[in-house]
């Protein structure tokens, strides 16, 4: 897939699909842009699952943290990810090797690796990358 631009339907569709989310590098800070998108997704229903090793067991906006995406105690539809660019493939690993695989893969704002994204898709997970779901919710009118 071509990662450079998303079909209107794609992203609402996916927005659409999902109730659970795993969001990686959640920040407790309310400064920080995972903290301000954490609390929007929640502000629209969806449950969040915060995802920071460095805050296990803590709570960010009333959810536990947990050290990884294994650890989080549910399937979730869709991992968002507040981390580097260099570590998406890694978190593609992870999603892949999941018991019950996410429907797809959000990559934060200029978290973008096409391989990775690849890789994902081979395993039937949706990707999107460089884009905010906080955004992209209003933009659609969803």
């Amino acid at each position: 897939m071509n990662h450079d631009a998303y079909e209107p339907a794609y992203i609402s569709g996916i927005l659409k699909d999902t109730k659970t989310i795993a969001l990686l590098g959640a920040s407790p800070n309310p400064e920080r842009p995972s903290n301000r998108v954490m609390a929007f997704l929640l502000s629209k229903g969806y449950q969040v699952f915060p995802v920071n090793p460095g805050h296990v067991g803590k709570q960010i906006l009333g959810q536990t943290v947990y050290a990884k995406l294994a650890a989080v105690p549910q399937p979730v539809d869709l991992i968002d990810v507040f981390r580097a660019a260099e570590y998406l493939d890694g978190v593609v690993d992870e999603a892949i090797a999941l018991d019950t695989k996410p429907k797809a893969i959000w990559g934060q704002l200029s978290v973008r690796d096409d391989k990775a994204a690849a890789k994902a898709e081979a395993a039937g997970i949706k990707v999107v990358m460089d884009r905010c779901p906080a955004i992209e919710y209003p933009r659609l009118g969803l």
